[in-house]
């Protein structure tokens, strides 16, 4: 208990410090975020895609042979596929594929310059690492995360409509009248919402235990391990209290 209230008041403090280092406007500070940007987002387009693109076929065969052919089978397919992606897996499966991948990587990165200190070195030449290494990947990873979540969500349903109506049969109109019929303003809200919860969270996990690895090579290995298992764990948790305030 002891060492889990250390821990949670060593990143609050992490976080409050990286709160009050102001965002550069200046050049410097806009390449930075640029291109942690491109890190995040771009470079991870592709498994966020293909993750959602089968996802949503798999959703598809559950639900068409989990409604055993009933009568309501050529609605409810496009409607559970729907609901499923923007409301739950969407959101969550692109925040672990963040993790695992962007979290990571910042972790190792990070951890590698304070472990040969060069935050160090950035210290001494008046120039604070929070605010040139911590934020620019903060805010990048809140700003991606949502964009790839929506990009996300649209390929997860058009996988479930690829196997519905090419693999199961089920009519084109039948199928997009039950997917558009089920999603509301509220369930891209909270699809919305929980992106950049989560985005926040590999943000700040990746950032922080960047900033704490000690004890050389062995000691990024384990910041790296840390960011990923911590990230996935707070993005679990903080989906059932992001669902929590919408239902």
């Amino acid at each position: 208990m002891l060492n889990l209230l250390n821990e949670a008041g060593r990143v609050s403090l992490f976080v409050a410090n990286v709160a009050r280092s102001p965002f550069s406007c200046a050049k410097q500070g806009r390449g930075q975020f640029i291109q942690q940007c491109a890190a995040v987002g771009v470079d991870s387009l592709p498994i966020v895609l293909l993750t959602a693109l089968f996802t949503g076929a798999v959703l598809a065969l559950q639900s068409f042979y989990g409604l055993n052919g009933g009568p309501l089978v050529n609605t409810q397919v496009g409607r559970l596929v729907s609901l499923s992606i923007v409301r739950e897996l969407g959101p969550v499966l692109a925040g672990l594929m963040l993790a695992s991948r962007v979290g990571a990587a910042m972790a190792a990165e990070l951890g590698t310059m304070k472990v040969t200190e060069q935050l160090d070195a950035l210290y001494t030449l008046a120039t604070n690492p929070l605010r040139h290494l911590a934020l620019p990947r903060m805010l990048a990873c809140l700003t991606m995360l949502p964009l790839l979540v929506v990009l996300g969500n649209l390929m997860g349903i058009y996988g479930g409509y690829l196997v519905g109506v090419q693999s199961l049969g089920i009519p084109h109109n039948l199928y997009l009248e039950g997917t558009f019929d089920a999603l509301k303003s509220e369930d891209l809200i909270m699809s919305f919402t929980k992106a950049a919860v989560f985005g926040l969270l590999v943000g700040i996990w990746g950032t922080y235990h960047g900033f704490s690895a000690t004890g050389g090579a062995r000691g990024v290995g384990v910041a790296t391990t840390r960011a990923v298992v911590y990230a996935s764990a707070s993005i679990l948790t903080a989906d059932y209290f992001v669902t929590a305030l919408f239902v």
